[in-house]
């Protein structure tokens, strides 16, 4: 008799069980989390800056040029634009590398989510641009997809980089003006704003587990497989003002704890 009802109970939370295991893997994707480990995004600066040669393409001046106007801008507006340039985002999609480093980075205001990031990988002549869930509304994906062609693409065939970026930089600031005020800037910046998303994980999981003790002598088993890996990522704005260089000078303050969605567009050259 224990056996019926313990088998009955194991054939009624089985799919249940078998459907959590398996949207799991996906919920995680939508999130943007699970298709890069930490190791493949870039440290957060220390001192913080807004604009990141990883890769050499810019001459120095023209990268303190390129800072110092967007500084300014972050100052006037709590709007943070972000020029990211790396050799290559190897496996992945650029408008995937750049919707994770923007989410790690915490680029933008949090409970703003007013970051903007322009991914540039030089040996993949590739370029995106992405929007947090709070520029969205100023800057469209069509919106993105006109800077991009008529800004990056013609400069960058050209080689004439910094031209391009300023161009482009200069087209997303007039586009964002007026959307936010330096009264918008985080209040306390470097908490994450994800955490409903990480109680859902656990509640998950927690579902999960209980089932699974439920069904223990049950019979066949889903998901024989090892668990999952959760690389490191801040679901959603673990931006970082540490660091040397942290309100020094008039210089960038740091990242205010932003998120990005899947807003934006990109192309190549």
């Amino acid at each position: 008799m224990n056996r019926v009802a313990t088998q009955s109970r194991f054939f009624q939370s089985a799919p249940i069980l078998f459907i959590l295991k398996k949207s799991i893997p996906f919920f995680l994707v939508g999130l943007g989390c699970l298709p890069l480990a930490a190791q493949d995004i870039p440290a957060v600066p220390n001192p913080p800056r807004l604009v990141n040669d990883l890769a050499g393409a810019l001459q120095p001046d023209q990268r303190e040029a390129l800072e110092r106007k967007l500084v300014a801008f972050d100052d006037s507006t709590s709007t943070q634009i972000t020029i990211v340039i790396v050799p290559t985002t190897g496996e992945y999609e650029i408008s995937d590398y750049s919707f994770a480093l923007g989410r790690q980075w915490g680029i933008g205001q949090r409970g703003k989510d007013n970051g903007i990031l322009l991914t540039w990988a030089v040996n993949d002549r590739r370029y995106f641009i992405a929007t947090g869930y709070g520029a969205e509304g100023a800057i469209t994906d069509a919106e993105a997809g006109r800077i991009g062609e008529q800004y990056l693409r013609p400069n960058f065939r050209a080689g004439a980089y910094y031209q391009g970026l300023n161009e482009a930089t200069d087209a997303l600031m007039q586009q964002v003006q007026g959307e936010f005020t330096a009264a918008d800037r985080a209040d306390n910046p470097g908490e994450g704003s994800g955490f409903p998303v990480l109680l859902l994980i656990l509640v998950i999981f927690v579902v999960i587990f209980v089932i699974s003790r439920n069904n223990r002598g049950g019979g066949n088993r889903f998901g024989r497989g090892g668990p999952v890996f959760f690389p490191y990522t801040t679901f959603g704005g673990g931006g970082s003002r540490s660091g040397s260089g942290f309100g020094g000078g008039g210089g960038f303050g740091g990242f205010g704890g932003g998120s990005f969605g899947g807003g934006g567009a990109g192309g190549d050259y």
